[in-house]
């Protein structure tokens, strides 16, 4: 496998600017000043062609927003994206722009994510028909051969959205991610909203899928028992940060960062008998104002004073990567 996606340090902030009444409060005198949001703080890890790579992490820890810079949804604010090799961090060229088409994105909520005023048939073969990928009049049959590969009766191609479930809609969802003929599918917390036994079904779908078309996935999900059955790596964020990538089994069977062994700590083991169910000490800290050092430190049991002042680099130990000072000569 070659890799096809690379990340280095990428990075995104958000600036709230100050409003008419906090603009006049600082002319008076007042202490305040623009807030910035590091939703993702420096994120480097790379995607072999035909992996499926899973992100994790608690909610707000920058893992929509890592995707939606990765699929060209959100601009960059430091930091280089390449898919095959090719720069696309701005998509400037035309060969960037080309490359940016085989990256799509599925979204978490099918029917926030579909036109309501627009039929399945044209929700799906827009894009084909604007990129050349199929005339308007070869466009039914196009999408007729879509809907048949993601488990859709091409008879319901003249309906619109609200008439189906929502398992169908995530399914629409996914046939107009393929129809533009993609290498590489950001899925963003895409089975989250749905039903249990559909999610089972759509997560299948998504490996018959891979082996099909020969698909690269960045799946995103807050649900590790889904990243434990689909994902070959896992890569672990918390308030920005990249804190630990490793094979899947190798982390669910041994995970380095105290982060990640306190998130597996959470998921319920059929064979661990009667337990006693522990949160994760403290709360996450403000992304406005997160903690020095290490970001993870307030609620990290096995802290010392290296971790309050020293925010830790993301060593590489073969098929690993650990950002603690547990791994890289102490804490103290």
């Amino acid at each position: 496998m070659t890799a096809l996606l690379e990340l280095e340090g990428l990075s995104r902030q958000f600036i709230k600017k100050l409003d008419s009444v906090e603009k006049f409060a600082k002319l008076l005198g007042a202490n305040v000043s623009e807030s910035c949001v590091n939703a993702v703080d420096g994120a480097s890890f790379v995607i072999e062609r035909g992996e499926v790579v899973g992100l994790v992490g608690e909610s707000g820890c920058g893992k929509s927003t890592l995707g939606r810079m990765v699929a060209g949804l959100l601009p960059v604010s430091g930091g280089k994206i390449r898919y095959d090799g090719v720069d696309v961090t701005d998509a400037a060229s035309v060969e960037a722009r080309n490359a940016r088409l085989r990256i799509q994105m599925i979204f978490q909520d099918p029917m926030s994510s579909l036109n309501p005023r627009m039929k399945v048939e044209e929700i799906i073969g827009e894009a084909a028909i604007y990129h050349g990928l199929t005339s308007k009049a070869e466009m039914p049959s196009y999408v007729a051969g879509l809907m048949a590969k993601v488990g859709l009766d091409p008879a319901f191609a003249n309906r619109f959205p609200h008439q189906f479930s929502g398992g169908q809609r995530q399914r629409i969802g996914i046939a107009r991610a393929l129809a533009v003929q993609p290498d590489f599918l950001i899925c963003d917390e895409s089975i989250a909203a749905l039903d249990v036994s559909i999610q089972a079904q759509v997560i299948n779908l998504f490996q018959d899928l891979r082996r099909e078309l020969d698909l690269t996935y960045l799946f995103i999900s807050h649900d590790l028992g889904v990243i434990e059955y689909i994902a070959d790596r896992v890569v672990v964020m918390y308030l920005g940060r990249v804190v630990e990538i490793a094979p899947t089994d190798a982390l669910f069977d041994g995970p380095k960062h105290p982060y990640t062994k306190a998130l597996l700590d959470q998921v319920p083991k059929l064979d661990a008998g009667r337990q006693t169910y522990r949160i994760i000490k403290g709360e996450i800290p403000s992304p406005l104002n997160p903690p020095p050092g290490c970001h993870f430190h307030p609620r990290c049991p096995m802290a010392g004073p290296r971790c309050r002042t020293q925010a830790p680099r993301l060593q590489h130990t073969g098929s690993r990567a650990v950002a603690c000072h547990l791994e890289d000569g102490g804490t103290e």
